[in-house]
């Protein structure tokens, strides 16, 4: 495992790795902001053909667009970012797929659940993202199209673009 956008403040113990974002981080190209960044924190390693990757993540997200998931990267233009987002004061499961412009979908938890569960399916060029309150009974949330490089970077990923930052715990990270 390596990191890009390493944060201040980390740890790994086992299977659970912690951080806090460092404040002000976010991947996000163009649309609707007209801005680019890519500074979020991303703890990934390299991933050939398809794949299933999967982890639960707890948050204690309390801003805006607070966020944290799972990462799916080809370079800085083409990447897929999924997990739970605080929007408007409540959990919503999120994907971003980027293909030079990044788009966005979510869909609400009501219940803004403790930690939930997130997974990515790569076959061929197509990906989906699913998310699981109980972490067995997986939902799908989307499905696009990425890319066709035949290795991409995967791993879990964290950001607070409006906030001073926010503590989260990954835990079970695995890939198939």
């Amino acid at each position: 495992m390596a990191w890009r956008n390493e944060p201040t403040e980390w740890q790994e113990d086992g299977d659970r790795l912690t951080l806090r974002t460092d404040p002000g981080t976010d991947c996000w190209r163009v649309t609707a902001h007209d801005f680019v960044q890519d500074d979020a924190p991303f703890y990934y390693r390299e991933v050939s053909g398809d794949f299933s990757a999967r982890v639960t993540v707890t948050g204690a997200y309390a801003d805006q667009y607070d966020q944290a998931g799972l990462m799916v990267r080809e370079d800085e233009s083409t990447w897929l970012k999924t997990g739970i987002e605080y929007v408007d004061g409540g959990q919503q499961a999120s994907t971003v797929i980027t293909r030079e412009f990044s788009d966005w979908s979510v869909s609400p938890l009501d219940d803004d659940p403790e930690s939930v569960s997130v997974r990515v399916e790569r076959t061929g060029e197509t990906v989906e993202t699913f998310f699981s309150r109980d972490g067995e009974a997986f939902q799908m949330l989307r499905q696009g199209y990425l890319t066709e490089a035949e290795t991409l970077s995967v791993g879990m990923m964290a950001a607070a673009p409006t906030g001073e930052g926010f503590d989260v715990t990954f835990e079970d990270f695995s890939i198939e």
